[in-house]
């Protein structure tokens, strides 16, 4: 039996608040611990840096994809188990989500949101049917969730699609979730 693919979308800023980098840490070495396979962006900065070195250093597999402009400033993390270059982002996001059986946000900025989305339109559209989770640590996607419902009420979004983006409070509740 093959792993299941964990696609991890995040920062590449690890953010003001310490806890999202403890949070991204552990989660990383859950993943490792339960026998997923960790699908990321590739990078060694931020977030994505810290989850993938946790994985690594617990033994995970990692498989990081990343555009060639982005090995050019030199931002690819080298220790992953499976790096591969792409030409662009569009690129990246096509072949992660393909690769992907279960797709979480971390939090971050506008990559990581462009990546949710896009997912979420896919499983809307469907495109695929892959559990795709939000982790709202420390609130910090309080605002998000109350415009989606919004949406939702204003008749811009259907409920069963709304739906379709489950959430966590925590790393524990994320990794129960998915297994």
């Amino acid at each position: 039996m093959s792993k299941t693919s964990v696609l991890v979308y995040c920062g590449s800023r690890t953010g003001k608040n310490e806890i999202f980098a403890q949070e991204a840490k552990r989660f990383g070495k859950l993943l490792a611990e339960n026998q997923f396979r960790l699908l990321f962006g590739g990078g060694k900065v931020g977030l994505m840096g810290i989850i993938s070195n946790a994985a690594l250093e617990n033994g995970g597999e990692v498989i990081g994809v990343i555009p060639q402009h982005l090995v050019d400033r030199e931002v690819a993390n080298p220790l992953c188990t499976d790096l591969r270059v792409v030409l662009n982002m569009q690129e990246r996001k096509v072949m992660m989500e393909e690769m992907a059986d279960i797709i979480v946000t971390f939090p971050g900025g506008y990559g990581s949101m462009d990546e949710l989305f896009e997912s979420l339109t896919n499983v809307q559209l469907e495109l695929h049917h892959k559990s795709i989770w939000l982790l709202n640590s420390q609130g910090f996607y309080d605002h998000l969730l109350l415009q989606l419902d919004r949406m939702v009420e204003d008749g811009f979004l259907l409920k069963e699609n709304r739906d379709k983006l489950h959430v966590a409070s925590s790393v524990e509740e994320l990794i129960n979730g998915i297994k």
